[in-house]
């Protein structure tokens, strides 16, 4: 397995907040540059299955591989790969959150894979966990008000 990238990012919205972002998936495009839509089949819990496609890619399928309080992890399956996206989520004593996200790639062409997509995903993780705090923090700040 290698890692592609990593981000982190401290928020003062709740550890709940960025689990409803992620759970509704079809507005992943409000934050994800590189994402043109994503749609879940059911709900979004450990063992669901849905598509996403990124811009200028194929549909890719993808897994809801682990959902706990404090962590989500999606699996997309790729030709002789596996791309994983760990999402971890842990609350602060100020009442915000840290999160940190780490790609990684697993598989017999894992490595031809990160030709062709790891530059890219490094290029950008930072700037879309960077938009993502920002709509969540919005969202948050909307519905204390």
């Amino acid at each position: 397995m290698m890692t592609i990238g990593t981000a982190q990012i401290a928020s003062t919205a709740a550890p709940s907040a960025f689990f409803a972002r992620w759970a509704d998936m079809a507005t992943w495009p409000e934050w994800n540059a590189d994402t043109e839509w994503v749609r879940l089949d059911g709900p979004f819990e450990a063992g669901s299955t849905g598509v996403l496609k990124p811009k200028g890619g194929p549909k890719t399928k993808f897994v809801i591989a682990e959902l706990a309080d404090d962590r989500f992890v999606d699996v997309s399956r790729l030709v002789g790969a596996r791309m994983t996206f760990s999402h971890f989520v842990e609350g602060t004593p100020g009442g915000g959150t840290k999160v940190q996200v780490i790609v990684t790639l697993a598989g017999p062409l894992s490595h031809l894979w990160n030709l062709i997509l790891g530059k890219g995903i490094k290029a950008t993780l930072q700037r879309d966990l960077e938009s993502l705090r920002a709509v969540t923090e919005v969202s948050s700040t909307r519905s204390l008000a």
